[in-house]
C-alpha cells in the first residue's frame, strides 16, 4: 500500500520515492497546497477506488494519515 500511495504522490512532485516516509507532512516536507491535496486525493480514490469527501482531505497531513484513512476506508 505504501509503494502505491508514494507512486501516486510522486505524480504530483518531483520525488525520489524513496525519501518519503509515514511522517512525511504534503504541506510542510512536500509543499503541497489546496488545490493540489484535493487533486491528490482525486488520484488516491481512482488508484484505490474509495471515496474520499472534501471535509476529510483538510485532516490529512501526512503519508501516514493517508495509510489510515486508506484502512479505514475498506
Amino acid at each position: 500500500m505504501l509503494d502505491k500511495i508514494k507512486s501516486v504522490i510522486c505524480e504530483f512532485v518531483n520525488i525520489d520515492p524513496k525519501s518519503l516516509t509515514e511522517a512525511t507532512d504534503l504541506r510542510v516536507d512536500l509543499g503541497l497546497k489546496s488545490l493540489d491535496l484535493v487533486n491528490l486525493a482525486v488520484a488516491l480514490e481512482n488508484e484505490f477506488n474509495i471515496e474520499i469527501p472534501d471535509r476529510e482531505i483538510s485532516s490529512i497531513a501526512t503519508i501516514g494519515d493517508i495509510i489510515g484513512y486508506l484502512k479505514q476506508a475498506s
